[in-house]
């Protein structure tokens, strides 16, 4: 049975990467002839800085529930004249438990990878708690990302390890959509599973991929980031958080390198 995906569920919260967020989950929807939930979250002050004080908390609060129904009436227009089914539903609290609360019937998350303007929210930790603990594949988009063109090129970062093959099994249903498919590889010396096998698997839902090995520049991530604009790429699977996050954190990673720079949406799955 062909895997397909319908249930698109995305972020939404007034903040400098909800219009990114926004437009790459309706072009999902629509390009995937699915089902839009949104869930929009008013953050509690404990997730908003350090407030001892707890009127000064429940002002806050007060003041973000109210932005966020304002930004519900102003999203909920937009949706309507896209003329996509979709649901709306409003939480109070921390993103992280919101989004995993609501991803549990959700074929995809839609969210940002870091926000290059601001801060707040933090979402590469949001997208780094959500790929681990959801285990749902999540669309990471840049800020100034304009949508998600599901018929552009994809490419697929492969390093032969189980969470590559988890990353390329879970995007299939967005790959098969794909005018051209690249497979790319930074050649590392021998792969588990070599690139050849995973194009192989491909061939076999439909698609006509194209194998790249490339030589390691620098370093992984800025050799990926530079195949993606010498390709110009549409988007990039990979898996995410192949070691353990607390060792990403602490000395790097492609995974890292790719959610603070990567300039075309990231598919990532664990």
């Amino acid at each position: 049975m062909e895997a397909t995906m319908k249930n698109v569920l995305v972020l939404m919260h007034d903040d400098a990467g909800q219009e990114a967020r926004f437009q790459a989950a309706v072009d999902l929807t629509r390009g995937l002839d699915g089902h839009l939930r949104c869930i929009d979250v008013a953050m509690v002050p404990a997730y908003m800085g350090d407030y001892a004080d707890f009127g000064v908390s429940a002002t806050l609060l007060a003041d973000e529930q109210t932005r966020e129904t304002a930004n519900r009436a102003r999203m909920e227009a937009r949706l309507k004249v896209e003329d996509l089914p979709y649901e709306w539903i409003d939480q109070t609290g921390s993103p992280h438990e919101c989004v995993r609360d609501a991803s549990a019937l959700a074929d995809l998350v839609v969210l940002n990878r870091e926000l290059d303007s601001s801060a707040y929210p933090d979402m590469r930790e949001l997208v780094g708690d959500a790929v681990i603990k959801t285990g749902k594949p999540i669309v990471a988009v840049p800020q100034s990302a304009k949508g998600f063109d599901l018929y552009g090129h994809a490419v697929v970062a492969w390093d032969g390890s189980r969470v590559a093959e988890a990353a390329l099994q879970a995007a299939i249903p967005l790959v098969k959509h794909a005018g051209t498919v690249t497979v790319l590889v930074v050649d590392e010396g021998a792969l588990r599973v070599p690139a050849s096998a995973a194009a192989e698997y491909l061939s076999r839902h439909g698609m006509r991929p194209e194998v790249r090995i490339v030589p390691m520049g620098r370093n992984v991530g800025d050799t990926i980031l530079e195949v993606l604009a010498a390709l110009k790429a549409s988007y990039l699977v990979m898996g995410g958080f192949g070691h353990s996050r607390f060792l990403e954190a602490a000395f790097g990673g492609v995974t890292r390198r790719m959610l603070a720079h990567c300039p075309v949406p990231l598919v990532l799955a664990h």
